[in-house]
Order: structure tokens, then C-alpha cells, then sequence
């Protein structure tokens, strides 16, 4: 569990920085020139964000509502929340993607083009290849 708990660490500070600049943005006199369906991504990506800051520090505070007491549940939930925050982290860099490539071109396709590609290799890299690399492990009868 504390090895669950430090890999959130390395994550979060990451995430949390993203949320920042994020949030920023909306001050910037060239975020109000941007189209409506543009600053609705923004937004959409933003709580993305915050719903992967949120899985990302629930193990956490799981732990500490259960005095630091550990036990297989806890630690795969805990597994699973950080895991899983990295597709709504996917999906927020996505949309920040689009509205910035938006934002710079004002040319609609590269703009969904830049989003849906930032999505897929994101995808690609946090769960394609380590589920690949999982299968190929097991298929040569090695634990991982």
C-alpha cells in the first residue's frame, strides 16, 4: 500500500501542475476570443483533470480513514483508482490539445485531428503497451 501511495505522489504533482495552467488560461484575453465549442472543451478537459487529481489522491485518504490498516481490497482499489485516473488524465490533455491547436490555427480538423491523436498515443503508451508487454510476461510463463 505505501508503494501504491508514493507512486500517487510522483503522479500528482504532475497533475496537479496541468490543473494550474488549466485554469490560467481562462484569464488570457485571447481565451475569450475562442469559440464557444472551444472553451466548452476546455472546461470538459479541466474536469477530466479534476476527476484524475481526485482517483489519483483517494488511496491517500483511504488509508488514513482506515489507520494506516492495509489489506488486499485496499491496495487493489487503490491500484485501480491510480490506473484508471490516467484515462480521464488522457481525455483532459486531449481536450487541452484541441483547444490550444485550436486556439493557434483556428482550423477545425487539425484541431480535432491534434485532440484524437494526443488521445489515442496517450492510450497507446498507458494502456495498450503495458497490457501488451503484460500478455508477452505471462506467455513466457514469467510472473510480472
Amino acid at each position: 500500500m505505501r508503494h501504491i501511495i508514493e507512486e500517487a505522489r510522483v503522479i500528482l504533482p504532475g497533475v496537479q501542475a496541468l490543473f494550474g495552467f488549466q485554469t490560467i488560461a481562462v484569464f488570457s484575453e485571447r481565451f475569450a476570443e475562442l469559440a464557444n465549442y472551444a472553451k466548452a472543451c476546455h472546461v470538459l478537459g479541466l474536469a477530466t483533470v479534476v476527476t484524475a487529481i481526485a482517483m489519483v489522491m483517494t488511496p491517500a485518504v483511504y488509508y488514513r480513514t482506515c489507520h494506516g490498516q492495509a489489506n488486499r481490497r485496499m491496495a487493489r482499489l487503490s491500484a485501480w483508482l491510480i490506473r484508471g485516473a490516467l484515462l480521464p488524465l488522457a481525455g483532459g490533455l486531449a481536450l487541452d490539445m484541441f483547444t490550444v491547436v485550436h486556439a493557434v490555427t483556428e482550423w477545425l480538423p487539425l484541431s480535432l485531428l491534434s485532440g484524437a491523436g494526443t488521445f489515442a498515443l496517450l492510450i497507446a503508451l498507458w494502456f495498450v503497451l503495458p497490457t501488451h508487454a503484460r500478455r508477452h510476461v505471462l506467455a513466457r510463463g514469467r510472473t510480472p
